[in-house]
């Protein structure tokens, strides 16, 4: 008697349909499920940056410091309240009626971030949008 295993070899086929069905069954479950809410943003009009700094003496520039505890001063004046409104006259009284006119803000880092906000906020509502944020260069690690 001569046993030999035999060297048929089957096709073994996997059905890929029921999967690819579950695929994209999940993928529009998510799609459903998911909420689109529009987030509302600041609106700010960033300045581009250029290879070279702009030397224009003509044009004045509103200087806004922030300090450590969130005292506002403007072009080295400090201001007596810390209100929005406070800022809006001041920021008014210097700018005149000029919108035109570029905002610098210098902020301590341990700076309050709404003391930040309040300066966006009035220079925003006065159209006022030319705003720049300026901070001491990192030094380079040699």
């Amino acid at each position: 008697m001569n046993i030999r295993p035999s060297r048929r070899t089957r096709n073994i086929l996997v059905d890929m349909t029921p999967l690819i069905d579950v695929v994209f069954l999940l993928l529009i479950f998510f799609m459903v499920s998911t909420t689109f809410d529009k987030q509302t943003q600041l609106k700010v009009d960033l300045p581009e940056a250029s290879a070279q700094a702009e030397e224009n003496q003509e044009q004045k520039t509103i200087a806004i410091t922030i300090d450590a505890k969130g005292n506002f001063y403007v072009d080295d004046q400090e201001l007596v309240t810390h209100d929005v409104d406070t800022l809006k006259r001041a920021l008014l009284k210097t700018a005149g009626e000029r919108t035109d006119i570029p905002v610098s803000v210098t902020s301590d880092k341990q700076a309050p971030f709404q003391a930040v906000m309040m300066v966006m906020d009035a220079a925003g509502q006065l159209g006022l949008s030319h705003l720049s944020f300026l901070a001491r260069a990192a030094e380079a690690e040699e």
